[in-house]
């Protein structure tokens, strides 16, 4: 983990990692130049980015790219979650050396940006778009997400292999879960039936959270939890089912990453 900048200084910074990393590793000259050094900014180098792992024998990456471009020119929010998650990721995770690392490589940040995109298109009324961008983000990235889903900034997905989040499912911001997490519901009925997570909250790998139920700000779920009922504001729970078990030390746990079930004070 590396030291943060100021939010106007990210994509500079991306830019000294690239031409860095192309000087120490001549091999990787031409694929950083392509992912990064050519382009003007950030988001020019995102959509570039993820149109080429999105695209399809039946879908350009030129044209997704030029989707993308639409999405960002018309929703600035998605430029300020982008910055907010690259933030969180080199904050959060010890084995981020760099911006441009998650940027390159980390298929969590991959798919939550790519949600982003198909999101825009979903709230634009045009759902078949936005549910062929959920298939290709599943199929290259593992990372189920329906494009009905509401994710907030400063969201990390480590590792995020088999993640799947249900269509009405609400994340607020600054939150952070590990790999096979499940936001879904518990049947077929429809409405409103995704769980409600709410700000700093932090959930294990391979837990599940079912049914539309609200996850407390500052909630800690543990690794392989079941919950099906409400999790109570800055409390952890565990357990299958999951039960109450401690108070986290902190006051937003997604912020810190600590594992462990210890009582405060």
């Amino acid at each position: 983990m590396t030291d943060q900048v100021p939010d106007a200084d990210i994509w500079a910074t991306i830019r000294e990692e690239a031409a860095r990393d192309a000087a120490r590793e001549p091999c990787l000259g031409g694929f950083l130049h392509e992912a990064i050094l050519r382009h003007g900014s950030l988001m020019d180098a995102l959509g570039s980015l993820l149109a080429h792992k999105l695209s399809a024998a039946n879908m350009s990456a030129l044209t997704l790219l030029d989707l993308a471009y639409q999405a960002f020119a018309r929703d600035p929010y998605i430029e300020e979650s982008v910055i907010a998650d690259l933030q969180a990721v080199l904050s959060r995770d010890p084995a981020t050396r760099g911006y441009s690392q998650p940027l390159l490589y980390f298929k969590g940040f991959h798919a939550v940006q790519s949600f982003r995109i198909a999101h825009h298109f979903w709230v634009d009324h045009r759902p078949a778009l936005a549910l062929f961008l959920q298939s290709r983000i599943s199929e290259v990235f593992a990372v189920d997400i329906h494009p009905g889903a509401r994710i907030g900034r400063g969201v990390m997905f480590d590792h995020a292999t088999s993640v799947v989040i249900g269509e009405t499912a609400v994340i607020e911001d600054n939150f952070s879960m590990l790999h096979e997490v499940t936001l879904g519901g518990t049947g077929k009925s429809g409405g409103d039936r995704h769980p409600k997570v709410g700000r700093g909250v932090m959930i294990g790998a391979g837990a599940k959270v079912l049914g539309n139920i609200t996850v407390g700000e500052g909630a800690k779920i543990g690794a392989g939890s079941v919950v099906l009922e409400d999790v109570p504001p800055h409390s952890t729970v565990a357990g299958v089912p999951a039960k109450l078990v401690s108070f986290p030390k902190e006051s937003f746990p997604a912020l810190e990453m600590d594992q462990s079930f210890d009582c405060a004070g």
